[in-house]
């Protein structure tokens, strides 16, 4: 079998002979680390995005993305509004403005999140402004190679995802365009706003893609959301159905009818009291499961069974201390998974620089021999 078809079963829940090796990418200051513990130098390019299409020499499977544009157009430009010895205030081209520490950063990774200080929608007009700048059709949506692409894809054995890792989310997109604190007054102070919202988006989301899915055959759709912090989802259950069932399942079915048969939601924190929820809008693949927040795979596993896949859940805490702490990790977690079937295994998120290079190519072989690809 191809790598597309061991995909497809694994993500319908069934046991294989096979399993793709995949992982998400590394911290900047990761990859500076490893040089210096003697990662090949032509390895540099191994930031945050490279992991994901795979690569020789980690022995990461090749996956391909259908990278379209799904952000504002025209946008707002990058702006610099304020500057000093450590910090940085900017506009940036989705028109939020942040407050970043500029010590410690590396290939374009800070040591710590940006504080957010404003957002481009604050209310109706505002509003008005921001989706005037999302027409689907817009010519430099799909990149001028498209077509070349298409032509390729159409003779691969290796999966294509449709849209780029981070490209759409229901309630992310709210969420980058009023602002957490915004949207969560905003579901109470004005729901006929974030209905509009909501619905906008969809129907951008199913414009844009008309054409990439009557030309593609794509193997899994992702949804990135990362709407949960380690207490819990940033909206409960009720808000869910009120405003996201519907938009969720209608896409969904769409992309259905269209031959995609798997859909992934990305989402960080501890999600797991809006997973029955996903699972009943059709969602069936959840990913990167982070560990400080406890969404524990094995058990996840025995609560939603094998209609839900599950990516990820390799703790990159442990991961950072050692070889005993990584065989303590991975033989606890991927053979009883691996032997149900319905799991890939890897890290529970980019690679933080506390992983020295030696430890990581310990884990990396471990993992292989794990998956009897040893």
């Amino acid at each position: 079998m191809t790598h597309r078809e061991y995909l497809r079963r694994i993500l319908a829940g069934q046991a294989t002979d096979w399993v793709p090796n995949y992982e998400l990418g590394c911290w900047g200051q990761t990859v500076e680390r490893w040089l210096a513990e003697g990662m090949p130098a032509n390895q540099a390019r191994v930031g945050s995005t490279d992991m994901f299409e795979g690569d020789e020499h980690f022995r990461l499977d090749r996956r391909s993305f259908a990278r379209l544009t799904t952000g504002m157009i025209p946008d707002y430009g990058y702006q610099v509004l304020e500057e000093g010895e450590r910090y940085l205030v900017a506009r940036h081209a989705n028109g939020i403005v942040t407050k970043a520490l500029k010590p410690g950063t590396v290939r374009g990774t800070r040591m710590s999140m940006d504080t957010y200080l404003s957002f481009p929608v604050t209310d109706r007009a505002s509003w008005n402004d921001v989706k005037r700048r999302y027409d689907p059709h817009a010519p430099v949506r799909y990149p001028f190679w498209w077509d070349e692409q298409v032509r390729l894809w159409k003779e691969r054995d290796y999966p294509v995802v449709l849209l780029g890792n981070a490209s759409f989310g229901l309630y992310s997109q709210l969420r980058c365009w009023a602002g957490t604190e915004g949207i969560s007054y905003m579901f109470y102070d004005d729901p006929a706003l974030v209905q509009e919202m909501i619905e906008f988006n969809t129907e951008f989301l199913l414009g844009l893609l008309d054409r990439a899915l009557r030309e593609v055959q794509f193997d899994y759709f992702n949804f990135f959301e990362d709407c949960a912090g380690k207490g819990g989802p940033l909206f409960g259950p009720p808000l869910f159905r009120k405003f996201f069932m519907k938009p969720y399942r209608r896409i969904v079915e769409c992309l259905r009818r269209a031959g995609i048969k798997s859909f992934w939601v990305d989402s960080d924190g501890d999600v797991e009291a809006l997973i029955p929820l996903w699972m009943e809008a059709g969602i069936n693949c959840l990913w990167p499961l982070e560990q400080a927040s406890g969404m524990d795979p094995v058990r996840l596993r025995k609560k939603f069974g094998s209609d839900l896949a599950l990516c990820g859940g390799l703790d990159k805490r442990e991961i950072a201390k050692g070889k005993r702490a990584i065989e303590k990790e991975l033989y606890a977690k991927m053979p009883p998974l691996l032997e149900q079937g319905g799991y890939i295994p890897h890290i529970d998120h980019t690679v933080p620089p506390e992983v020295s290079y030696d430890d990581f190519m310990f884990y990396m072989e471990l993992k292989l021999k794990l998956m009897g690809r040893g």
